[in-house]
């Protein structure tokens, strides 16, 4: 057992020991015998990676467990931080860790980086026509008005201005409105409107009903869509759906000031309410039973339409009256829900007037 256990087992008795590398060694390659091998006529792939040439440069004897020399840091102290070369980016990014800025080096917080209010509740309005609407909407309350040397004196000519504007650079403008808006050179900073509750609406004619339209974008185009029509009111949620404010009212084009915009907690509730108002509920779907231009019509009547993809939600579909589609001739069935409800506004506006 003691010899077991010194020599290893009884088949590592019999194998063969490997030859110890030392000074009598006979070294693997003798002088210039590696550059014969080399010589031979085989590809450097199927060479056996003994016999493939060395690159590089030899590595000297290194003692194990030290470290490289560093000139220029004294030992078990860490490499000092580079300073901030300005910017809000690099003023963050070589701050010490647990603070966002260095002390006495904190920027001015941008407003667009906030959100789409200001830190007092204001809401940024930029573009000609949209900020001329809301000059225009005595609803509206003006807190601060900027606009170019040209803007102002435009300004000055076609709207009785409410609040004297303050000429300011297009860097000040984009600070304001942000950085890829389109502003022309006039940006407001205003209230927002209040929201009219679902039961002071009396309607008489056509009401759009929004289930859940995320995109800003979307949104600002139904309602200048809407304000083209004359639609009395449009009903949102209260989640789920872009702040009336920046993008909206741009791509709404003034059409913010001039349709009411109604926020419900409970889209089914809200519906639910319409109904006991006497409006018809259509719902607007590519599975739809019947074509809208085929569907009973009367007024006072409400559309409802679902974001793209998911279209309406199943509780908003069984709370309408009829669902109804859009049949279209051309090879592509769906549109955009802009262009939908433009479309169903014009068959609706259409077939209410020859009532």
């Amino acid at each position: 057992m003691r010899d077991r256990d010194h020599h290893g087992s009884r088949h590592d008795q019999h194998r063969p020991k490997r030859p110890r590398r030392g000074d009598d060694a006979r070294p693997r390659f003798e002088r210039g015998e590696r550059q014969d091998n080399l010589s031979k006529d085989t590809s450097f792939k199927d060479r056996p990676f003994k016999d493939r040439p060395f690159k590089g440069k030899p590595r000297g004897d290194k003692p194990a467990g030290d470290k490289p020399f560093r000139p220029g840091r004294p030992e078990g102290e860490r490499a000092p931080r580079p300073a901030a070369r300005g910017g809000q980016a690099d003023a963050r990014k070589f701050a010490p860790r647990g603070e966002r800025f260095p002390p006495g080096a904190r920027p001015h917080k941008k407003p667009w980086r906030s959100g789409p209010r200001l830190r007092d509740g204001r809401v940024v309005l930029y573009g000609w026509h949209t900020v001329k609407a809301a000059l225009e909407n005595p609803a509206r309350a003006i807190h601060r008005l900027l606009a170019s040397e040209n803007a102002a004196k435009r300004l000055a000519q076609e709207v009785d201005l409410k609040v004297t504007p303050e000429v300011a650079r297009n860097d000040v403008l984009d600070a304001l409105a942000g950085p890829d808006a389109v502003h022309q050179g006039v940006v407001a900073e205003a209230d927002a409107l209040d929201s009219p509750a679902i039961e002071d609406l009396d309607p008489k004619g056509l009401v759009l009903v929004l289930d859940q339209i995320t995109d800003p974008h979307n949104v600002g185009a139904i309602l200048r869509t809407a304000a083209a029509f004359a639609v009395e009111a449009v009903v949102t949620t209260e989640r789920h759906s872009p702040e009336a404010t920046g993008v909206l009212a741009k791509a709404a084009s003034g059409a913010l000031e001039y349709v009411p915009v109604i926020t419900v907690v409970n889209l089914a509730r809200g519906l639910e309410a319409l109904k006991d108002k006497g409006v018809l509920l259509v719902g607007l779907d590519s599975s739809g039973a019947s074509d809208l231009a085929a569907a009973p019509l009367a007024a006072p009547l409400a559309l409802a339409l679902g974001a793209e993809g998911k279209g309406l939600r199943h509780l908003t579909r069984a709370t309408c009256d009829v669902v109804a589609r859009l049949d279209l001739p051309g090879r592509i069935k769906s549109l955009n829900v802009s262009n939908a409800t433009a479309l169903a506004l014009h068959i609706a506006s259409t077939r209410l007037r020859g009532a």
